[in-house]
């Protein structure tokens, strides 16, 4: 019922386009209905070689003498037995309304009807094509209305997901996945789309085509009509008991397509790679499992769905006899009851029955249709709960309701007593240490300081708590004396630039990328970042320039060159603070060069924290200090000369580079 109601307020923005479709589905259903009934007058003058006109008129002087006969037996009935008075009166009145509507009839309609039978037969069917035509027509402009609906208020869903997965921590998105996420904003979203389509169609028209032909089988023989209208419990509970196994099937099957989502795009990211280590056979063995997976749960899926339609269609014919049958007797015998029971206000006639028979098919053919749609609903109900729980994420990096006044870095930055522990569902890493603990670092403006480390030493995730990419579970971090959770998001990252080892640059122009780091940044401003990122001299020989896509992920460009690309990104940004995180670990030792020449003009009059396994000899003069982490905790703090004396962990680092670089 939440998701339902969430689903409403979606789509409620759209409510007159909404209104209109169902006032497009009562007409169709009317229309629907009407073409049917029309089965009546057809037979009358075909079998039963009767004109409308003689009809109507025999109809209502049968009525007028029922009435007249009637109100005898009510004048003449003792004032003492109330419950025949009753009886005789609810007769009169039923025999009135029928007088009163033939006689309508007979004013408004009859006039326009050919007193010729064969003419009769022709005005008919072009009433039929008439109906036929604007049935046709209501129905073209209500899926046009449903179909509007469906896609835009899918797309408000794709957008505000989206919106509240970038407001989310670095943690949170990780801990989901990429694929996963794609999974839901394309796959997910799709399902719940084709879900709101049908719900807004078939889900509001069938079931008033289905309503109107009842209440016209009601007009011929309520009776009857109501006998087969007893099988309806039985059919309600074949949708619901089935409608909990499709949406518990269907959230599986959404999972599994995730993994799916998840194998292509590791392999994809992976390709360089996997050719390398002939490594096609594994994927190729991982993407058959996953597929091999979703057809399983596809086809529970499926056959759930495949055994609702037939389920229902036997029990919808059950009901349809239930009307064939006892009607089939009264007409054969010429008679209004069955075994003492009455079920017809008189002799039932071909043409009533005729008409039941297709105005239940007419019920029939709804029915059908919804338990094609059933499982598509149920499959959209699974998709948005799949939605939502990504919707309903709680970030682990909140935005302060009240921020203090926007601090820009010009004195020190404080890690105090900072305790950190990665998250996990997994039982097995639930007792691993935690990957900060206790560590205290204090770093005045204006500093170099290098951040050292093996692999899963912290210092990383130390610096990760800088532009909150994640937040201490124990401890602070200040800048200038102020903790950052204190802190607008906006003004505490806009004072931040980022250069990592995993260059990401976006599918743009190259200008486009500078102007990431900075979008109120001029052409000008754009155009000095880059040559103070020393990529003046390759960009000038692109045959577009600055208007050079780069690609995806900057494909078009060496490793080296998207590296100064994604400084002249944080160049353009002028930060207060800058991070380098292991940005020359994957680069050659020229563009290695030509960091360090931007770095030792860059960093003057701003803080900056260089992140890396271990310190390159071409760095070391422009080092101010270094920091050395080991299983989360800060074992040495100095200089480079300093620790190269008094710490043998930092001395085993450079030894490390050493040897590397002689390589």
């Amino acid at each position: 019922m939440g998701t339902l109601l969430r689903l409403g307020s979606t789509v409620w923005p759209y409510r007159k386009r909404i209104f209109l479709s169902v006032i497009c589905a009562v007409l169709i259903s009317a229309l629907w209905s009407l073409n049917l009934s029309i089965t009546y007058p057809i037979v009358r003058v075909l079998f039963e070689n009767d004109s409308l006109h003689a009809y109507v008129d025999t109809e209502i002087d049968g009525i007028e003498a029922e009435i007249e006969e009637l109100s005898g037996l009510l004048r003449k009935a003792s004032e003492s037995n109330v419950s025949h008075r009753a009886n005789v009166q609810q007769k009169l009145n039923d025999a009135a309304q029928q007088l009163l509507f033939k006689q309508r009839l007979k004013t408004w309609v009859l006039p326009w009807i050919p007193s010729n039978k064969f003419k009769t037969i022709l005005a008919i069917l072009s009433l039929v094509i008439f109906a036929t035509v604007m049935k046709g027509a209501f129905q073209y402009a209500q899926e046009l209305l449903v179909g509007s609906v469906a896609y835009a208020s899918s797309n408000d869903i794709r957008r505000e997901t989206f919106e509240h997965i970038m407001e989310l921590d670095y943690q949170s998105v990780q801990s989901r996945g990429s694929a996963q996420l794609t999974s839901r904003l394309t796959n997910d979203i799709g399902i719940l789309s084709d879900g709101i389509r049908l719900s807004g169609s078939l889900l509001v028209r069938e079931p008033l085509k289905a309503i109107c032909c009842i209440l016209a089988a009601m007009l011929f023989n309520w009776r009857l009509t109501c006998i087969s209208m007893l099988i309806l419990p039985l059919i309600g509970i074949v949708f619901y008991r089935t409608g909990r196994i499709l949406r518990r099937v269907a959230a599986s099957t959404m999972e599994t397509m995730g993994n799916i989502y998840h194998r292509i795009s590791e392999t994809f990211d992976s390709t360089r790679v996997v050719i390398a280590f002939n490594g096609q056979p594994h994927h190729r063995d991982q993407l058959v499992s996953a597929n091999k997976e979703f057809y399983d749960t596809s086809m529970k899926l499926t056959r759930v769905g495949a055994l609702m339609r037939p389920a229902t269609e036997l029990l919808a014919t059950i009901g349809f006899i239930g009307i064939l049958v006892p009607g089939a007797y009264l007409v054969l015998n010429n008679t209004d009851k069955i075994a003492g029971v009455k079920l017809a206000s008189g002799p039932l006639g071909i043409a009533e029955l005729t008409t039941l028979y297709v105005l239940m098919a007419g019920v029939l053919d709804p029915v059908r249709k919804l338990s094609g749609v059933f499982p598509v609903i149920k499959r959209a109900s699974a998709a948005a709960d799949r939605i939502y729980a990504v919707a309903d994420q709680i970030t682990h990096v909140p935005e302060t309701e009240t921020p203090v006044p926007a601090v820009t870095h010009s004195k020190h930055i404080l890690f105090d007593n900072i305790s950190f522990r990665y998250e996990s569902s997994e039982e097995k890493f639930l007792d691993q240490p935690p990957t900060l603990q206790d560590a205290r670092l204090k770093v005045n403006f204006g500093e170099v300081v290098a951040v050292v480390g093996g692999n899963g030493s912290g210092k990383s995730t130390l610096i990760s708590l800088l532009p909150r990419l994640i937040d201490p579970a124990k401890g602070a971090v200040r800048i200038d004396g102020v903790d950052i959770r204190d802190l607008a998001l906006n003004d505490l990252r806009k004072q931040i630039g980022l250069v990592t080892q995993d260059t990401m640059l976006f599918d743009d122009t190259i200008y486009n990328n500078v102007l990431y780091g900075n979008p109120q940044a001029t052409a000008a401003e754009i155009e000095a970042a880059i040559k103070q990122a020393h990529a003046a001299d390759f960009v000038s020989l692109l045959p577009q320039g600055l208007s050079t896509p780069v690609g995806i992920k900057g494909q078009k460009l060496s490793g080296g060159q998207k590296q100064r690309i994604s400084l002249a990104r944080a160049i353009v940004r002028n930060p207060a603070i800058l991070i380098l995180d292991e940005a020359t670990s994957a680069i050659d030792a020229e563009s290695e060069s030509v960091i360090y020449d931007v770095l030792r003009e860059f960093s003057r009059g701003r803080t900056v924290f260089i992140i890396s396994h271990v310190i390159s000899q071409q760095f070391v003069d422009l080092i101010d200090r270094v920091v050395v982490l080991e299983a989360g905790q800060i074992i040495a703090d100095g200089s480079h000369a300093d620790l190269m004396e008094s710490s043998p962990e930092y001395g085993r680092l450079v030894q490390s580079d050493v040897v590397k670089k002689a390589a």
